[in-house]
C-alpha cells in the first residue's frame, strides 16, 4: 500500500489597501534573496483562511486588520501551494516590520509603484480588486 502525499497546509494572503495604497511585505527567503509579497502564512489547524490572513498580517506587521472577503484560491504556479487571497481593511495600528526573522521590510504601494516592487502579473481576482482600489 502507497502511503498518502504529504499535504501542505494552504497560504492565506491578505490583501490589505488603506488610503489608496496597498501595503507589501519584503520577506527574507533562502540563499539571502529577497522578494516583495502580501502579508501571508499557512492557515493552522481548524483556522479559517480569514482568520490566518489576518493573525499572520499582526504576527508579521503588527497591523491590526478585519478581514473583508475572500478574493479567491488557486494553486500558486510557481509553488504549488494552494493560496487563499483575503481582502483585509485596517482596523488600527501602523504597519512595521515586527518578525524580522521573516521580514526585511514593509512598504505602502500604489499603483504606479507597484510594478517597481512586483513585476509579475498577480492573480486575476486580485488584480481587479487593486485596479478598483488604488490610486494612480
Amino acid at each position: 500500500m502507497t502511503e498518502p502525499a504529504e499535504v501542505r497546509k494552504a497560504i492565506a494572503a491578505a490583501i490589505i489597501v488603506h488610503e489608496g495604497r496597498v501595503l507589501l511585505v519584503r520577506r527574507k527567503v533562502k540563499e539571502g534573496s529577497l522578494s516583495w509579497q502580501f502579508p501571508a502564512g499557512e492557515v493552522e489547524d481548524g483556522e479559517a483562511s480569514t482568520a490566518a490572513a489576518v493573525r499572520e498580517t499582526r504576527e508579521e506587521t503588527g497591523l491590526e486588520v478585519k478581514d473583508i472577503s475572500v478574493l479567491g484560491e488557486r494553486v500558486h504556479p510557481n509553488t504549488g501551494r494552494t493560496m487563499v487571497y483575503v481582502a483585509c481593511q485596517v482596523v488600527s495600528g501602523t504597519a512595521a516590520v515586527v518578525d524580522d526573522d521573516e521580514l526585511a521590510e514593509v512598504a505602502w504601494s500604489d499603483g504606479n509603484q507597484i510594478t517597481d516592487y512586483v513585476p509579475y502579473p498577480f492573480y486575476g481576482p486580485v488584480q481587479a480588486h487593486l485596479d478598483a482600489s488604488l490610486s494612480r
